[in-house]
Formats: structure tokens, C-alpha cells, sequence
């Protein structure tokens, strides 16, 4: 599974956690239900948000649910997951992106695509996941022709782009597929008054999904030689990262324009968990169980100059605040850094070979290369018999190989006594009432 909108699930209250295991699973069996066991790959929980937001507009009245059988990634057992409008709509949508997706990695020959016979084959089960998500699109009412029309525009836009190109108008067209994913649950929840708002929403949604892809995989496409659109536009760190801040808070001014019968679970992904992801990518917050991310004075993430993938680990080289925050074990304002700099772990000059000045430290260990799509399938195969996309603390991203959690896995973020949402409104200024609540 994949997405940038991947919740640590004790952050979420037990409630919570439910709706949006409901949400995946949904996700997951309708894929299955409309178009077969091997359309479940595409499983992803950027998707699961076209179902949210549907059924967060609908009501509890409206929102189906039924009892789904033993599932290996529930541990065997049985649990109540969304049906309907809203679960079709994205399965329809995930699978529309994901031919695209299988396109593109044919066009690139990567891994086994480089071999005819291979590329070939993928070729057919793309154009049989566009059919079957437009078969599906049309009985909702949703023309996935307007996804496929964005797709294709992307390449001829990558081709032209060059330094100096806006980051905006290559982001442009996931913007476009994305406003019209999103709008178009407006209309299955019956609240056409929400199609504006939501489409505002979706746009700056699918210019976060493109950025922070970019940025995170900046490095590994450097080592490979792949097309990259910060490195063919030249725009720095810093440029993305206040696109990305603009998109977060244009995603909240626009959810507050919008009527929702129940905006928990909607406010707890589009305002706080996306706001964790564009952190995350760019190395400035983490997860305490993972080891690192500093917090900055307010109790917020501290900022980072070099950013994931921009010459540093996530969580290292947090500028020095009151206090002295720790980084992997040191003290940043440490005086025995006379130097000046954070030193990276094992002193100046030592450990990752940074240099007597604090430079920035130098990783001996490559970036693996992605997998393929068929090797990535095989692989996320093994990881759903063998039950460790969901109980392993630790697992390798079958496409990606990042390093994943298993999502029924427990951590300790420090912020365990996070509330259920119910004081945080959409329409509201601040969240001031519980300590969960930072936006």
C-alpha cells in the first residue's frame, strides 16, 4: 500500500481508527468485488479519502457499512468496512491512477519492464484497469476520461519543462485529476453545494501528492538518472516547501467552506495527519518511536536546512533552540561544538565521513533502486500472506523500498492522549481545547 497520507493509528482514537480501517478495507474489497482479486494491488491510503470524504458529507444515517470476512492483514478476524458510492469511486479512481502509473514505469523501462514480453504484459493490464475503472466511473456518474486526459498531459509537460518552470504547472494536471475525484463526492453524497469547495480541496491535495513524491524520491531519481521535477525545474527545498504550506493551508480554508454531516475523520487527515506528511518528507517531524525529530520551541516540528533527501537523514540538523533539543543522541548547542555546526553522530569528522568543519555528513549506502511494478507485486503478494503489512513493526515497501510499519503496529509519539476529533471543527480558528489538536 502506498500514499503520502499514512496515519500513525494510535494517533487516531479507537472511533477514529475503525472509520478509517473501514475506509481501507472498503477500499480493498470493492477493488475486489468490481474487478477481481489481482485489481486489490492497487490498495492505496490517498484513495480511502475519496470514501471518507463521501460518506463524511452523507452521514452516519447514509453510510453503508457490512461485515467483512477473516482477512490475514486484520489477523483473521472479521470487521465492519464501508460499502457503496463511495468506496466504487475510489476503486475506480485507484485504478485509473494506477494504469497511468504502469504506463509510465513501461515508458521508463524500469526493472523488468526494460524486457518486451514483460512490458507487454503490463501494457494489456493497464488497458484492462482503464476499461474496468471507466466501466465503474460511468455507472457513479464520474467520467475517469478526465483522469486519463490529465495523465497523458503529464509527459508532454515533463518534456517542455525545463529551469525556471513553474513547479505549478507541472503539478497541474494531478491538480486537475484529483479536483475532479474530489468534487465528484459531493454529488454522490447529494451536497452539490460542496463541489467548489471540495475541488479547491482535491487541486491542492494533488500538488501535494506530486511534490512531496518528487522530494522524496529526488535522491534515488538522481542515482538512477530519472526525470525528476525539482531537479529539472531547479527549484530548491525551500521553494517546495512553501508550495506545500500554501496547499495545507488552502486545503483547510477549504474544507471549512464545506458541509460535512460528521468532519472527524475528514479533519484528522486533510488538516493534521497531511500536515505530519509534508513534515515527514521533508525531514522536519517524526515519530518518537522512530528515533528522531526533534521538537521545535512550541512543541512543533523543528525546521530542518537540509530536508529528506536534500543531504541529510530526516530528524538531523534541527536548528538549535532554547533548550537544547537532542538529535541522535547529541546536543545541538552543545559548546563543546566549537565548530559550530551539528556534528553528525560519532564526532567531528567521523561516523559518515562529515568533515572537521560539522560539513554535511556523506552516506556510504546508496538508495536501493525501486522495483519494478510485477517484482513490486510479487513482493507486496509475499507481504499479504505472510501478514506483515499489518503485524510487522518493519517491513521494506514492496514498490518503493522504503521502510514501512505495519499498520495494526502500536507507537509511542508522545502524544497518546490525542482526543477523537470531536472538538476540532472544521469551521473553527484553533483547537485549543486538547493538546492533540496543533492546527
Amino acid at each position: 500500500m502506498f500514499g503520502i497520507v499514512r496515519p500513525c493509528t494510535h494517533r487516531l482514537s479507537p472511533g477514529l481508527k475503525a472509520e478509517w480501517t473501514a475506509h481501507l478495507c472498503g477500499l480493498c474489497l470493492a477493488l475486489r468485488g468490481d474487478h477481481g482479486q489481482f485489481a486489490r494491488v492497487v490498495t492505496n491510503y490517498d484513495g480511502l479519502i475519496v470514501s471518507v470524504l463521501t460518506d463524511a458529507q452523507s452521514g452516519s444515517a447514509r453510510a453503508g457499512r457490512r461485515t467483512a470476512g477473516p482477512c490475514p492483514l486484520r489477523g483473521m478476524r472479521t470487521a465492519e468496512v464501508a460499502k457503496g458510492e463511495g468506496a466504487r469511486l475510489a476503486a475506480s479512481v485507484s485504478l485509473v491512477l494506477a494504469s497511468a502509473k504502469i504506463r509510465d514505469h513501461v515508458a521508463d523501462r524500469d526493472g523488468l519492464l526494460r524486457r518486451r514480453p514483460v512490458a507487454a504484459a503490463a501494457r494489456r493490464v493497464a488497458a484492462g484497469w482503464d476499461r474496468a475503472g471507466a466501466r465503474s466511473g460511468a455507472a457513479l456518474g464520474f467520467d475517469t476520461a478526465l483522469l486519463v486526459d490529465a495523465v497523458d498531459r503529464q509527459s508532454a509537460i515533463e518534456q517542455l519543462a525545463g529551469p525556471g518552470t513553474p513547479l505549478t504547472v507541472v503539478t497541474e494536471p494531478t491538480e486537475t485529476a484529483t479536483a475532479a475525484a474530489f468534487a465528484h463526492t459531493a454529488v454522490l453524497a447529494g451536497r452539490p453545494g460542496n463541489a467548489a469547495p471540495l475541488a479547491e480541496a482535491g487541486r491542492l491535495f494533488g500538488r501535494l501528492a506530486h511534490l512531496l513524491d518528487a522530494v522524496e524520491d529526488r535522491a534515488a531519481d538522481a542515482a538512477e538518472g530519472a526525470w525528476n521535477p525539482l531537479t529539472a525545474t531547479g527549484a530548491t527545498p525551500v521553494q517546495a516547501r512553501l508550495l506545500c504550506d500554501e496547499a495545507l493551508d488552502g486545503i483547510r480554508r477549504a474544507l471549512r467552506e464545506a458541509e460535512f454531516a460528521d468532519s472527524r475523520l475528514v479533519h484528522a487527515l486533510l488538516v493534521h495527519e497531511l500536515r505530519r506528511s509534508v513534515d515527514r518528507a521533508f525531514g522536519t517531524a517524526a515519530c518518537a518511536h522512530q528515533g528522531h525529530g526533534a521538537a521545535g520551541p512550541q512543541g512543533g516540528p523543528g525546521p530542518n536546512p537540509y530536508g529528506n533527501g536534500y543531504g541529510g537523514p530526516p530528524g538531523y540538523g534541527q536548528v538549535p533552540s532554547a533548550g537544547g533539543p537532542y538529535v541522535h543522541g547529541r546536543q545541538l548547542n552543545d559548546p563543546r561544538h566549537a565548530h559550530g555546526g551539528p556534528v553528525p553522530p560519532g564526532g567531528a569528522g567521523g561516523g559518515h565521513g562529515g568533515g572537521p568543519g560539522g560539513g554535511l555528513p556523506k552516506f556510504p549506502h546508496q538508495p536501493k533502486k525501486p522495483r519494478g511494478f510485477l517484482a513490486g507485486c510479487a513482493v507486496a503478494l509475499g507481504l499479504c500472506c505472510t501478514c506483515k503489512l499489518c503485524c510487522a513493526a518493519e517491513y521494506e515497501g514492496p514498490w518503493s523500498r522504503k521502510k514501512r510499519e505495519g499498520c495494526c503496529q502500536d507507537c509511542d509519539c508522545g502524544d497518546g492522549s490525542c482526543c477523537d476529533g470531536s472538538c476540532c471543527d472544521c469551521n473553527c480558528d484553533c483547537c485549543d481545547c486538547c493538546s492533540c489538536c496543533d492546527c
